[in-house]
């Protein structure tokens, strides 16, 4: 698979081609934000680190960036087997 860019992960969030896994709906949901500050990390933001799993060898993306408000979060994600961003968590930072 080609490596992950901040620009096709921009693009799937545009065109609403993404999940929320239940875990990061639920992070959100303790933190009062909404779904457009979700969106807002990935297009503000850049990737701050790759991390691979050393079972499944899958790799995921922490990307850094900006709620609505301009509070600094984190999101990490990535690209699920059907070609959709998967947001696997959400925290402040």
């Amino acid at each position: 698979m080609a490596q992950a860019t901040i620009s096709h992960f921009r693009h799937l969030i545009r065109t609403l081609n993404y999940v929320v896994s239940t875990h990061a709906a639920e992070e959100l949901d303790d933190d009062n934000l909404s779904i457009l500050d979700l969106e807002n990390i990935v297009l503000t933001g850049q990737i701050s680190e790759r991390q691979r799993d050393a079972q499944t060898r899958e790799v995921k993306c922490v990307v850094s960036g900006f709620t609505l408000d301009g509070t600094t979060a984190e999101a990490v994600v990535k690209i699920g087997f059907t070609g959709k961003l998967v947001v696997i968590t959400f925290y402040l930072c």
